[in-house]
């Protein structure tokens, strides 16, 4: 397994992750934020895939570097800092020096492994989630690969955090409520009505003429005078003869008929959206 440097490996890498660099992060203890280096380098297989992150302690203890491997590490891009995972003072100094053009072969891999596989400097936090092994794992030069130990060499959880983004969205329901109340109902109204009724009075009328023999002389026998003759002629007349009676005059039918409409409601809604704060660091979205 042969190691590279990061810009021996593809000079212009910094094309490839839109000019981010995480070399120059801080490197800070994970439990005391203690500031133990700066990230000076990065090494990678040969499939380009990072392995170590090269770390200069600096002040913490002078002029040494050390192989921090990539599971260690936990990635602030937003603060700009590295967090080693368990990494102690003790254990630094433990640590083989990484030396300029040294080559890594898998025997001095195995020392830097060795340090980070010993129970006496794990101090790796409760809340993590890659277990610490507990036994030296048994592999031969020829068959180890660096998928056997994912503590040391897989992606920490922390640097593939999900988040989830809501927003906010209207249901629209309808709700059936009382606008009011319509009575009906009757009541009498009187008024004064008028007919015409014909009707017919009869009246005497007394007519004198002169026959056409008047003056003609007549027996005795035909002028009978007679005293106290009378004669009785009936009158009658109509009166209106006026009654009530009750008639159906129109049927009056109340009933209920539903008017269809679409109303239109407006409400402000709040959506997440993602912001993210990669200044100059291989950040890719999916």
């Amino acid at each position: 397994m042969t190691l590279h440097k990061l810009v021996d490996f593809d000079p212009n890498y910094r094309d490839s992750f839109q000019g981010n660099d995480i070399k120059g992060f801080g490197v800070y203890t994970e439990r005391t934020d203690e500031k133990i280096g700066t990230v000076s380098d990065i090494l990678v297989d040969d499939e380009g895939h990072f392995r170590y992150l090269v770390v200069d302690l600096g002040f913490w203890i002078f002029g040494k570097k050390v192989l921090l491997p990539v599971g260690r590490s936990r990635i602030d891009y937003n603060a700009n800092r590295v967090y080693t995972i368990g990494m102690t003072r003790e254990q630094a100094e433990a640590l083989p020096e990484f030396e300029e053009g040294r080559i890594l072969d898998y025997d001095y891999e195995e020392r830097v492994r060795g340090v980070y596989r010993d129970p006496k400097y794990q101090t790796r936090p409760v809340e993590a989630s890659t277990p610490m092994p507990t036994t030296t794992p048994t592999y031969s030069r020829d068959t180890y690969t660096y998928e056997h130990e994912p503590s040391l060499y897989g992606l920490n959880e922390q640097d593939h955090q999900t988040l989830r983004l809501y927003e906010e969205r209207l249901i629209a329901n309808k709700r059936r409520q009382k606008t009011g109340e319509v009575a009906v109902g009757k009541h009498v109204e009187s008024e004064t009505a008028r007919v015409s009724v014909p009707v017919e009075r009869e009246h005497v009328v007394i007519e004198r003429i002169t026959p056409d023999d008047a003056g003609r002389v007549v027996s005795s026998s035909e002028a009978n005078f007679r005293e106290g003759e009378v004669a009785r002629v009936e009158l009658h007349e109509e009166t209106a003869d006026v009654r009530k009676e009750a008639v159906l005059r129109e049927e009056v039918r109340v009933k209920k008929v539903v008017e269809k409409d679409t109303v239109e409601t407006q409400e402000t809604v709040r959506r997440e959206e993602l912001d993210v704060n990669a200044p100059n660091l291989p950040v890719e979205e999916r």
